[in-house]
């Protein structure tokens, strides 16, 4: 097998790469969303940083697309040596490889900043829509129930919020580790259950982690594929010259 036959067939098997990898990305994209919505609901509606990281989930959907596309495009420029298309694909893969950079620096700039976003956000929402929302109350139920905490620092979170007072100074059962008898404060206190902060926090923290190793993935075989196209063009440059 000569080296352009070679070359050709690395090609072909990288674009086959990028057409998984494009899928992969939308499929990412997809899950961000679905839990990108769930701490929308948790934050409250006002949280813009987390609507922001929504539409990162929207991005990668629509670049996966593109991505997939891009996958067959470059195995038929391989298979039919068509220079038109390797230059075009060439280019597509440069100007999408750039933005997925990009948007990676941003969610990990986002990272750097959940912790603010939290505290800003999380104690005011708990207090004010805490068992008047019901679609926050159950995301927040939720939310304590799996991670075995309460609140967003301590049971304290609940102290003269809209739950507290319409309870009669109980706080949510998840609150308290004997759930038989009503929660007040004295079952809190003793119970000394943490709050959702730091397992919030980590939760987040892995998913744009998983996210960056999949987009860094999808960014090395997008380099590899794009010197391979751009070989493969010099080379039918030459035969014809």
């Amino acid at each position: 097998m000569g080296c352009f036959t070679f070359v050709k067939v690395m090609m072909v098997l990288f674009n086959l790469l990028i057409l998984l990898g494009g899928l992969a990305l939308a499929a990412v994209g997809i899950w961000l969303n679905a839990e990108g919505d769930s701490y929308v609901h948790i934050l409250g509606i006002f949280s813009l940083d987390v609507v922001r990281f929504v539409n990162v989930g929207f991005f990668f959907i629509a670049i996966g697309g593109v991505m997939a596309l891009l996958g067959f495009l470059g195995c038929w420029g391989a298979k039919k040596e068509s220079k038109c298309l390797l230059i075009m694909f060439s280019s597509i893969i440069l100007v999408i490889f750039i933005s997925e950079v990009t948007t990676g620096a941003v969610m990990l700039t986002y990272s750097s900043l959940l912790e603010s976003i939290l505290k800003e956000w999380s104690t005011p929402v708990l207090k004010g829509q805490y068992g008047k929302d019901k679609v926050l109350t159950n995301m927040w139920n939720t939310t304590m129930t799996e991670l075995h905490c309460c609140g967003f620092t301590n049971y304290t979170d609940f102290n003269d919020s809209y739950y507290y007072e319409e309870n009669d100074g109980l706080y949510p059962p998840t609150c308290c580790t004997i759930t038989e008898f009503l929660c007040d404060m004295n079952g809190a206190l003793n119970s000394k259950i943490q709050g959702c902060y730091r397992q919030l926090i980590l939760g987040i923290k892995k998913k744009i982690y998983i996210v960056t190793g999949v987009a860094a993935g999808v960014c090395g075989v997008e380099l590899a594929a794009m010197a391979l196209s751009l070989y493969l063009y010099c080379s039918l440059d030459k035969q014809e010259g």
